[in-house]
């Protein structure tokens, strides 16, 4: 009897200690004030979660993200570059909400018109900016909506470039982590959204970053907050650790206050409980295949294995290879041709399949193919 009270004990000790690690590796609804939200992996495009996702609302400046995905696209193009020289409209000194109270005519570098809009979130030098590269602000615009289209942004309809509240400009959580993703590959953007205070104008006007998860938030990066009346505040969050890299975006909270704190709270939440593992190459697949009938016996093969995953923790070390060659390769063989496959899963699950291709070529064994080697051979001597 006494043992069974003590088995009996310990059986109860183990159930909780399972729930217990099973609520500290959730994440509730009830810990977000946030309507709508989402966590992603950039990389992978990966959700990790997600609340009302699609929901389609306003993000105010969060907007600005797409807005500088065009700039830094445009700068990589060649269309722009950073010292080039950006003429403030009259229509971009007009803006209201937040701004560097532009004037009509002013000038200032692309690469300072870029400070103002991601930094202090100025509304007048995203427009200036939307004017220099494709002459309207309604140009440019349209130049958004394609992009959004192109990123499978499905909840989104542009109708500004800045985020000011007009009926009708409305995206989704779940898109603005695309294009945050999107936006985040151009690594020299961090040099500005890591920025806490800077100067315009010679030090004549000061700026303040408008993330303040920069000063409090191990492993921030970015990205980009906003408010208006409609939208309440938004954020997308971009922070990364030990090489998992993750995208916290929160819509129509009350206060921001509350916005960055749920930001953190997503950001807390991937970081405990995944990891992205790199995927590499096998050391076991050979550089040669065998080929029949061919003038060469062997070709030389590769597989390009460029990407990973991000995975709940623990599951990276439990990640399995296969490798799977073409038994009988004939000639001819020509470069690109496909001999196989590598195939990673984990727990079971299949990741991803490469293929393993043809890096050399030979033909077929033939009189003529002889000759011709012989005949070359000669001339060599």
């Amino acid at each position: 009897m006494c043992i069974k009270k003590v088995f009996s004990f310990i059986l109860v000790l183990v159930v909780l200690f399972a729930s217990t690690s099973i609520q500290a590796s959730a994440l509730s609804e009830a810990e977000l004030t946030a309507p709508s939200a989402v966590l992603m992996e950039p990389k992978s495009k990966k959700i990790l979660y997600e609340h009302n996702s699609h929901e389609q609302r306003p993000c105010a400046s969060v907007t600005k993200v797409m807005t500088m995905l065009l700039v830094m696209e445009a700068i990589d193009d060649g269309k722009i570059n950073y010292d080039e020289t950006v003429t403030a409209s009259a229509r971009a000194a007009s803006m209201g909400g937040s701004d560097i109270w532009l004037e009509e005519g002013e000038q200032m570098t692309v690469d300072d018109m870029i400070k103002a809009t991601v930094v202090a979130s100025a509304n007048d030098a995203a427009v200036a900016l939307a004017e220099h590269l494709c002459g309207t602000e309604e140009e440019f615009v349209n130049k958004m909506n394609e992009r959004a289209k192109q990123l499978g942004m499905n909840d989104t309809v542009f109708k500004n470039c800045n985020g000011l509240d007009e009926e009708g400009h409305v995206t989704s959580a779940n898109d603005v982590a695309l294009m945050s993703a999107e936006l985040i590959k151009h690594e020299k953007i961090f040099d500005y959204t890591s920025i806490w205070m800077d100067e315009l104008r010679g030090g004549k006007t000061q700026i303040v970053n408008t993330n303040k998860l920069l000063k409090t938030y191990n492993g921030i990066t970015g990205l980009k907050t906003g408010t208006t009346d409609d939208a309440g505040c938004c954020m997308s969050a971009t922070a990364e650790r030990d090489g998992l890299s993750l995208v916290a975006v929160v819509l129509g909270c009350n206060t921001g206050t509350e916005r960055f704190k749920d930001a953190a709270t997503l950001l807390d939440y991937g970081f405990a409980n995944y990891q992205f593992k790199q995927l590499a190459t096998p050391d076991e697949l050979p550089k040669q295949i065998e080929v029949k009938g061919g003038m060469d016996k062997n070709i030389d093969i590769e597989c390009k294995v460029q990407s990973g995953f991000v995975l709940p923790k623990g599951s990276a070390n439990k990640i399995e290879y296969k490798v799977s060659l073409n038994e009988n390769i004939e000639a001819p063989v020509k470069i690109g041709d496909i001999v196989g496959d590598v195939t990673y899963t984990a727990d079971g699950e299949k990741l991803a399949s490469y293929q393993v291709k043809a890096i050399s070529s030979t033909e077929p064994i033939s009189f003529g193919a002889i000759f011709n080697l012989l005949f070359n051979a000669l001339i060599a001597l």
